[in-house]
């Protein structure tokens, strides 16, 4: 497996934390709100669709893979009656930025670590490729910000939704839906409760119920509503390759840059949720 694949294992709790941030600091709505969009889940699936365009319900769907699309489709495409997404992305920047300056201040800003934190993690994308990953290459077609944090913050984007467009594959190659992939995760015990799940991915109870009830009869789920022995293997399969398919930008990193990288990521990500990014409630989106 080797070095890139567990750095790509360690993603989650050493870098996305500075790009999801974004999905829950109050200054996203601020911002998105001034450009026109309406508050709630609306700022949410525009601001994460718009590198790909005014896309409509289905791609926006296909691509976030575990939302209800009968939520997505009362936000888009209305949204871009209300604000083009050039307009979103703006305001979407000037939202992390706002946020960061909250959250970590000026002058660790502007320190020599974020600067140097925002190459190398410009250098890892370089490693990535866009073919069959919708949302990667959405992001990847926008300009690289000037001021390190913001290209630190753009290049752990990139990062984070190169491997999530890796998991959707993975998750489809062994036969999961979006719900019956919510539903699994849930039931791991390591991400949402179920009623969190079902509030932020606009699953009603029938919807769950039934998608758990299905899931029992395939042997997935128990009847205790957590991972059978073969659900819990059938997930260590999917993050596996997951893991296998995300190594790429590590491997183009290095081993020891890789390793400077953590060093570098891991207390500002520590920072930013001591300073109150996430809410207590729930855990960070998927």
């Amino acid at each position: 497996m080797g070095e890139a694949t567990d750095v790509a294992k360690q993603f989650k709790g050493t870098f996305d934390t500075l790009h999801s941030l974004v999905y829950f600091v109050p200054e996203t709505e601020q911002y998105l709100t001034a450009a026109g969009l309406r508050p709630g889940r609306m700022c949410y699936f525009a601001g994460r669709a718009a590198p790909m365009g005014a896309v409509g319900t289905a791609v926006v769907t296909a691509t976030f893979y575990n939302f209800n699309p009968e939520i997505v489709a009362r936000h888009i495409p209305r949204a871009w009656t209300l604000a083009t997404p050039e307009a979103v992305l703006t305001a979407r920047l000037e939202a992390v930025d706002a946020a960061y300056r909250r959250l970590l201040g000026d002058e660790a800003l502007a320190s020599d670590d974020v600067a140097e934190a925002a190459e190398l993690a410009r250098e890892a994308t370089a490693g990535c490729s866009a073919e069959g990953r919708a949302l990667y290459a959405g992001h990847a077609s926008l300009p690289w910000p000037d001021r390190p944090h913001l290209a630190l913050w753009h290049a752990v984007s990139l990062l984070r939704e190169y491997r999530g467009d890796a998991h959707v594959a993975a998750l489809m190659l062994n036969g999961l839906g979006g719900l019956d992939a919510l539903v699994t995760h849930v039931a791991t015990g390591a991400g949402f409760t179920p009623e969190s799940a079902k509030q932020t991915r606009g699953w009603s109870d029938e919807q769950w119920d039934a998608a758990v009830a299905g899931l029992v009869d395939q042997g997935i789920v128990g009847a205790d509503g957590g991972l059978t022995e073969r659900g819990a293997e059938l997930r260590e399969r999917i993050e596996a390759a997951t893991n296998l398919a995300s190594e790429e930008p590590w491997t183009r990193l290095g081993e020891q840059k890789s390793a400077r990288l953590r060093e570098l990521c891991r207390p500002l990500s520590r920072a930013v949720v001591k300073a109150g990014a996430f809410p207590r409630a729930i855990t960070k989106p998927s």
